[in-house]
C-alpha cells in the first residue's frame, strides 16, 4: 500500500443504506445486502422492493410446483438492475452435514446466497432452507466504483442483521437498518453541508 493510500474496505455481510439524495432510480430508498466485496468488485441484493409476482408465481414460470405453503405468497424481490432475469436466492447457511447447493457463495460471518435450481427443487419438495429471500437481479460494482460512490455519502454502511431480511416487514427495512447505526431517517440530509 502506498503512502496516503486508505486500507481496502470489504463491505461483505454488512447493509448498504441508501443515503437520501440517491439519483439512480434502482437505488433510491434501498438497503442493499452485500454478498460479497473484494479488490474486483462488489455484489449485493436489494432486500426491500418487492416485484409484482409471488414465489408461488416464480415457481411456475420455472416449471416447478412450490410445497412450503408458508412460502407461497411472500414477494421476489428486485435485486438490482443486472442480470434481472436470473434468480437468486438468500438464504441461512446450511450446516456442514447437510451439503450446499451447486452454486453457492458462503458470505463470510453471514448467510449463502445460491443461484441454481436445485435450491429451488429442494424448496419445491416441501425441504431446502428455512429462511429464503429471492430476488431477480442482483446490484453489482465493477473494481473502486463502490468505493467511489461511498466517498461522495452515497451510501451508509452497518454490519448486516439477517433478521431485517426475514423478519421484518418490508416497509420497516429500510428505518430497521438505520437504525442499527442510531440513526433516524428525518435527521438524515441529501446532501452534506459547507462550512
Amino acid at each position: 500500500m502506498s503512502e496516503g493510500q486508505s486500507p481496502p474496505i470489504n463491505l461483505t455481510n454488512q447493509f448498504l443504506i441508501a443515503m437520501p439524495g440517491m439519483s439512480d432510480g434502482h437505488f433510491a430508498g434501498a438497503v442493499v445486502y452485500m454478498c460479497e466485496h473484494n479488490d474486483k468488485g462488489a455484489l449485493g441484493l436489494v432486500i426491500n422492493k418487492p416485484i409484482e409476482i409471488n414465489l408461488q408465481n416464480l415457481f411456475e414460470r420455472v416449471d416447478l410446483t412450490l410445497e412450503r405453503a408458508d412460502l407461497a405468497t411472500r414477494p421476489v424481490y428486485f435485486g438490482g438492475p443486472v442480470q434481472t432475469g436470473r434468480g437468486f436466492v438468500l438464504h441461512d447457511r446450511l450446516d456442514e452435514e447437510g451439503g450446499h447447493y451447486n452454486a453457492s457463495l458462503k458470505i463470510p460471518g453471514g448467510l449463502e446466497m445460491t443461484t441454481s435450481r436445485d435450491v429451488l427443487e429442494a424448496l419445491s419438495e416441501g425441504a431446502g432452507p428455512d429462511r429464503v429471500f429471492i430476488t431477480l437481479g442482483y446490484s453489482g460494482w465493477s473494481a473502486g466504483q463502490l468505493e467511489d460512490e461511498l466517498g461522495r455519502n452515497g451510501w451508509l454502511t452497518v454490519e448486516a442483521e439477517p433478521t431485517i431480511i426475514f423478519d421484518t416487514p418490508v416497509e420497516q427495512r429500510y428505518d430497521k437498518a438505520l437504525s442499527l447505526l442510531g440513526v433516524d431517517r428525518h435527521f438524515l440530509m441529501a446532501e452534506a453541508g459547507h462550512a
